[in-house]
């Protein structure tokens, strides 16, 4: 049989009742010896009071009789050469060296043999215990409680290794490629705790590989067309070189090197929880720099953030370049302190985000409802904007100001 977890532990547990068992018995067997000593030791002193040395024969004989009547016992005293002194009930035969100062049982009933300190021997033999029943064999006891526990324990750790035993088949079928398999959970101890823990490490696996799968499907999609443009460009610069074409070529490499790297970003930040290495940074100051970069004047006042800098020019760089693409001049940034939160918001007064899309627009690559293939979707600026700002606490939202267009804000959480 294969060595199974059920049976480790169920060997164990039955072992450590044997332990337990044997512990018990030998204890129990020395507090009896030690009992039996004291006892003997108060008999012997009794049967000697009761049958001086110095006490005439007739006495002695008539103490032997009561003696014998009183225990329903049969009862001999013999003098140090074997010789009968008294007797009473039925013939008690005078006992061989190894059976003296000792009591055993035998095929006549339970004798005791008790030499006294002058020499005389005196022997009883008792049909039953004279002193209460005679005491049960404490091995005997225990193993029977051994057995009996063994019997209920079956069942209980057959049960706790089954639920072991189907979590370890979910795990490898999992293993297996059946991304989808969830373990069952049963019962509310370690064994179901970490069946939870597999399922929710196991959702959490599975939503990143669909991620990536949806990523970089969406990604060889969005590829294709700076691809096809720079193939295009490339041929009509060999044909015929002019500067027009050569800026058209770098255009579309720039293109290629954004997405890629956006690629890569989006893929870090699912892969990694940790930003990097933090610091206080003026968001106004950060923000202004990118704005400046595009030609827009960043409005606030300076609002002190903890994070990545280079994540946070980023997030502000892809709203600043979602607004000037996707919307309408003009475009207004501020940065703005709230209580003890800091918003920075980006606006543009193009044809806005409708309400039912305001959640999808943060998807990567999402493309709006009536939007032409050709005019491509809207990649992964918002996406990553959402990833970014969720590592550094803050939440982004999308609204729809009045006079139009739309407004994305992200609020970060309170400082110092």
């Amino acid at each position: 049989m294969r060595n199974s977890l059920f049976l480790k532990v169920y060997l164990t547990l039955i072992a450590s009742l044997v332990v337990v068992a044997l512990a018990s018995a030998a204890f129990v067997r020395l507090s009896h010896d030690e009992e039996d000593r004291g006892w003997g030791a108060r008999r012997d002193a009794f049967v000697a009071a009761m049958l001086p040395a110095n006490a005439p024969l007739a006495e002695t004989r008539i103490v032997v009789e009561r003696l014998a009547a009183a225990l329903d016992a049969d009862i001999a005293l013999y003098d140090a050469g074997g010789g009968l002194i008294a007797g009473a009930g039925a013939p008690v035969p005078f006992p061989t060296q190894g059976e003296r100062s000792e009591r055993r049982r035998g095929g006549d009933g339970k004798l005791m043999a008790i030499r006294l300190d002058d020499g005389r021997t005196a022997v009883a033999r008792f049909a039953k215990s004279p002193f209460g029943p005679s005491r049960p064999n404490p091995l005997a006891w225990l193993a029977l409680i051994a057995g009996v526990t063994g019997l209920v324990a079956w069942p209980v750790v057959r049960h706790l290794t089954s639920r072991l035993e189907r979590l370890r088949h979910g795990v490898e079928a999992w293993g297996g490629g059946d991304l989808a398999l969830r373990v069952p959970v049963e019962g509310g101890d370690e064994v179901a705790a970490v069946a939870t823990s597999f399922n929710r490490a196991a959702g959490r696996v599975e939503s990143l590989l669909a991620s990536h799968r949806a990523l970089l499907a969406n990604a060889s999609h969005e590829l294709r067309s700076p691809l096809a443009r720079l193939r295009m460009a490339a041929d009509l610069y060999e044909a015929e070189a002019s500067e027009e074409r050569r800026a058209e070529i770098v255009r579309n490499l720039a293109e290629l090197d954004e997405l890629v790297e956006e690629i890569l970003l989006a893929s870090r930040l699912d892969h990694v929880g940790d930003i990097g290495e933090k610091e206080t940074v003026d968001l106004l100051a950060l923000v202004a720099e990118e704005g400046a970069r595009h030609g827009i004047e960043v409005a606030g006042e300076a609002a002190p953030v903890t994070g990545n800098p280079r994540l946070l020019a980023r997030l502000a760089r892809n709203l600043i370049q979602n607004a000037l693409r996707h919307g309408a001049p003009p475009v207004e940034v501020e940065v703005n302190r709230e209580g003890g939160r800091v918003e920075l918001s980006v606006r543009d007064h193009g044809p806005g985000v409708p309400e039912a899309e305001r959640e999808r627009v943060f998807e990567p690559f999402y493309r709006p409802s009536g939007r032409s293939e050709e005019a491509g979707g809207w990649g992964l600026g918002l996406a990553l904007v959402r990833q970014i700002a969720e590592r550094h606490g803050a939440r982004v939202r999308q609204e729809t100001p009045d006079g139009g267009g739309a407004r994305f804000v992200v609020t970060f959480p309170q400082q110092g």
